[in-house]
């Protein structure tokens, strides 16, 4: 069952290079400052994309939470499709699989099934929205 929204932030691309020409296979660095709950958080992420069909994609990827005061830590792996919308930019949904320690303002996340929807536009800049899955 879909939960909570736990995450709303502003995400950007931050760099983008090809890992296969074989495969389409192109990976891409992002950065995303937001709240998960009442926490402000930014988070440095890493994923790759492989076509799947003309407009689709299939992307994998790991990422590191901080607390804005830097104190506290936690990391998610995620998986998603993602459907171009042409010069307009894309859209990506899929889920999110977090870890964070058992105590502190990150608790919450640990072990943790997020879904998520993130829109980019044509510059790399976007909305990320995230809900837990109970």
């Amino acid at each position: 069952m879909l939960g909570d929204l736990i995450y709303e932030g502003e995400t950007r691309i931050v760099h983008s290079r090809v890992l296969d020409t074989k495969e389409n296979k192109i990976e891409h660095t992002i950065t995303s400052e937001g709240k998960f709950k009442d926490v402000d958080t930014t988070f440095l992420g890493t994923f790759w994309t492989v076509s799947v069909d003309d407009d689709v994609v299939y992307g994998e990827g790991q990422h590191i939470i901080t607390t804005k005061n830097g104190g506290e830590t936690a990391t998610f792996t995620g998986y998603g499709i993602g459907r171009s919308k042409g010069q307009h930019g894309s859209s990506f949904r899929g889920s999110n699989f977090y870890k964070a320690s058992s105590d502190g303002k990150l608790a919450f996340l640990n072990n943790t099934i997020g879904i998520f929807e993130t829109e980019v536009d044509e510059s790399g800049n976007g909305i990320v929205k995230i809900w837990e899955w109970k």
